[in-house]
């Protein structure tokens, strides 16, 4: 099981993202959050294919699902989902990632 956790910045919410490797090279995603928008992309998303992960993100269900629910075009937890569903399907290392700010 692979575990990543967002914290999506100024909304406040931090989101748990679990994906587990199911039957016939699908993955399972968990989504622990108090955020409403991204409750609602679970249904959409529950299992994938393993190679979800790889498609365009035109063709991205993750990011169709985005589109549909999500009010904020720089929320930050589809890469998060993203991420997590490679890392599971053995496509990436599980690397940490950062957006900082710089003040100048």
């Amino acid at each position: 099981m692979t575990k990543v956790i967002v914290h999506s910045g100024a909304c406040g919410f931090i989101v748990m993202i679990q994906a587990e490797k199911s039957v016939g090279g699908k993955i399972a995603l968990r989504i622990d959050t108090d955020c409403e928008m991204v409750k609602k992309m679970l249904e959409d998303i529950a299992v994938l294919d393993r190679f979800a992960a790889l498609t365009t993100l035109q063709n991205n269900p993750v990011y169709r699902s985005a589109s549909k629910h999500l009010k904020h075009v720089a929320c930050t937890v589809p890469s998060g989902i993203i991420k997590a569903i490679e890392v599971e399907a053995g496509l990436n290392v599980p690397k940490d990632a950062d957006i900082c700010f710089v003040k100048l």
